[in-house]
């Protein structure tokens, strides 16, 4: 095995490690938490899969990109969320249920959304776009629904277990995801740099602005909701962008433009994300206040 696959075997098996220790953490109930509220769910899939296709059209139409940054951007638009994207939204204080619900329902709907998105897609610009059906669907239930299945399964069954198991699992994982993100990081620096200052960095910040931006309008008046829903509009899964750019477009070559989108998607979100936490702890200051008057 050379480096390259042992990096590629520690990234999926981190992955799948920490999804696995969402579903240690939750419970079917979670899953509900959007089937529970359809307005949310709409408002979330329109953001996700009809405002960020068109932002990523427009961005396109109207900048003098290259080929490689407008496939990149169209893909990553029709890209659903990513499944290690709960961690991060716990962290920053995010509701729980809603992360996990979003990821679990928007993974099993992307099953159908993303290829009929390809194809009119497709049929907009005048060439036929496709991605295969098998591969999309092994990609999002490997790294996203039978982990988070399993965890749950767990959890529910074995309750203690679960528990015990929940911490060890999530730092595993992390670990590997630390590794495994250095390394990929250190092998495309060369093509990293080459990327900066073509407008490939201008593009993909204005898409992951925009994304944020949208999500939190769109969020609702829940402070939670809408953290949670802005940071999944602007962040999408890697691999599956990967794999609709590429099956469409063997020729070109597209890992250094997605390694520079997930490290601006972490650059750019957080001053957002800290935004938040603010106003989320001064809330909860004034009405602690208020309660002890």
């Amino acid at each position: 095995m050379d480096p390259k696959q042992l990096v590629m075997l520690a990234l999926q098996v981190s992955i799948i490690a920490i999804v696995f220790s969402f579903g240690l953490r939750s419970t079917t109930g979670d899953l509900l938490y959007l089937l529970r509220r359809p307005s949310l769910l709409g408002r979330s899939l329109l953001a996700m899969f009809v405002i960020m296709p068109m932002v990523a059209v427009a961005l396109a139409r109207a900048f003098d990109f290259t080929p490689t940054v407008e496939i990149v951007l169209v893909a990553l638009s029709i890209a659903p969320m990513p499944p290690l994207m709960p961690k991060r939204l716990d962290k920053a204080g995010g509701r729980h249920s809603f992360a996990i619900a979003l990821m679990a329902t928007v993974a099993l709907l992307s099953v159908a959304i993303v290829p009929a998105a390809v194809a009119l897609l497709g049929i907009y610009f005048g060439q036929p776009f496709a991605i295969d059906g098998i591969e999309l669907a092994a990609i999002i239930f490997k790294a996203a629904l039978l982990p988070l299945a399993a965890g749950i399964a767990v959890s529910a069954l074995w309750p203690s277990v679960a528990s015990r198991l929940a911490k060890p699992v999530a730092l595993v994982g992390n670990v590997l995801l630390i590794l495994a993100a250095l390394a990929s990081v250190g092998a495309s620096l060369p093509a990293l740099w080459r990327e900066i200052g073509n407008g490939t960095l201008i593009a993909i910040a204005c898409f992951i602005l925009i994304g944020i931006a949208v999500g939190h309008l769109l969020g609702g008046p829940d402070p939670l909701d809408r953290l949670d829903l802005a940071v999944a509009t602007a962040c999408r899964h890697p691999a599956i962008a990967l794999a609709i750019a590429s099956s469409n477009f063997p020729e070109e070559r597209f890992g250094a433009t997605i390694v520079l989108y997930l490290l601006l998607g972490l650059i750019l979100s957080l001053p957002y994300l800290m935004w938040q936490r603010r106003k989320a702890e001064a809330a909860a200051g004034g009405q602690h206040l208020s309660e002890s008057a």
